[in-house]
């Protein structure tokens, strides 16, 4: 077990919170997003995915098998790449060794992306820009916002942060964490596995068609990878609000009603600690979908909710390091 690992997660935390990922720069998701895409654009650009016949026995078969294929390989790929990676670079100089590694890893952590995001919709929200801040919000979201009113951008943007702030931050964290425990593994190998399970599930994992089988295996690997760590969050959110019984009783009343078995946790467990209500009635390119209705209204939604929410990530997130760090300097002097 590497005595640096502490300082790696420490870095990675800093970069991440400093830097974020700017735009443009080289990204390991990108890179997953492509192979992803290489691999099943034939289906995606296939006109007779969509249509209800064209799942006979055998493509079921086939998708299945197609799907279950790609998710083990981009995630042991990932996880095995950036081990040789990390590797490589020791091998040439420690030092090289701890700046690659700190770096890679800070590219798998999402809370000033997120925070980020946050912004750049209400900024033009706040200032009375409507029009610009659906534009922005569609960049973040798939649901359709060009008739979106003030109230409901809130509400999405407040969904999307609380979301992601489980499968962008936490796990990830929680999976780098548990490699730094691991001999020989490390924070990077795991992390990475994770992020990819979690770009599968973001660009395949679907029950709707084309992704229907392809990206079943996808969707249910990702939801058993983020269950542990998404209760870790939440407990976590539950003993900073200070009233722990009547958070896990919102989110045991309220989360078990959406499908996933994870993002409706996240979601409720802020909705529960900043006193408002998410869900209802979203449309996705014309549908209209209900989605169960998380925590009580007790203050409406408004940015400053928002911002407390990526700064309750925040704490979750320094929180879960110290212990990290505690543990893991305790673990290298015994």
């Amino acid at each position: 077990m590497g005595t640096g690992n502490y300082l790696i997660l420490a870095i990675a935390a800093c970069l991440d919170y400093l830097i974020g990922d700017p735009w443009g720069w080289p990204h390991p998701v990108r890179g997953m997003g492509w192979i992803i895409y290489q691999f099943v654009r034939g289906i995606v650009n296939d006109p007779l995915a969509t249509e209800e016949h064209y799942f006979t026995k055998t493509r079921i078969i086939t998708h299945r098998i197609r799907g279950i294929f790609l998710a083990i390989v981009l995630v042991i790929g990932s996880g095995g790449l950036g081990w040789i990676i990390v590797e490589a670079a020791r091998f040439i100089h420690p030092l090289f060794g701890v700046a690659v590694e700190s770096i890679i890893l800070a590219s798998c952590f999402a809370a000033r992306s997120l925070t980020d995001a946050a912004d750049d919709v209400l900024q033009p929200l706040t200032q009375g820009d409507l029009a610009k801040a659906r534009e922005t919000l569609s960049n973040y979201v798939g649901r359709d916002t060009e008739n979106l009113s003030s109230s409901e951008i809130l509400r999405a943007v407040l969904e999307t942060v609380t979301e992601n702030a489980t499968d962008g931050v936490m796990a990830p964290l929680f999976y780098a964490i548990a490699g730094c425990l691991i001999p020989m593994v490390g924070a990077v190998p795991l992390a990475l596995a994770y992020k990819a399970a979690s770009t599968l599930d973001s660009m395949v994992g679907y029950r709707a068609a084309p992704y229907t089988y392809i990206g079943w295996f996808s969707a249910k690997m990702e939801d058993v990878l983020t269950w542990l760590p998404c209760r870790l969050t939440v407990l976590t959110l539950a003993l900073l609000s200070g009233k722990p019984r009547y958070v896990w009783s919102i989110c045991s009343r309220d989360a078990t009603a959406d499908p996933s078995p994870n993002s409706g946790w996240s979601e409720c467990a802020y909705a529960a600690v900043l006193g408002v209500q998410v869900g209802g009635i979203n449309w996705y390119q014309g549908v209209a979908k209900h989605k169960p209705l998380l925590g009580e209204a007790i203050n409406p939604i408004a940015p400053e909710q928002i911002y407390q929410a990526t700064r309750l990530t925040r704490n979750c997130f320094l929180i879960w390091i110290a212990i990290a760090q505690t543990a893991l300097i305790l673990l290298a002097y015994l």
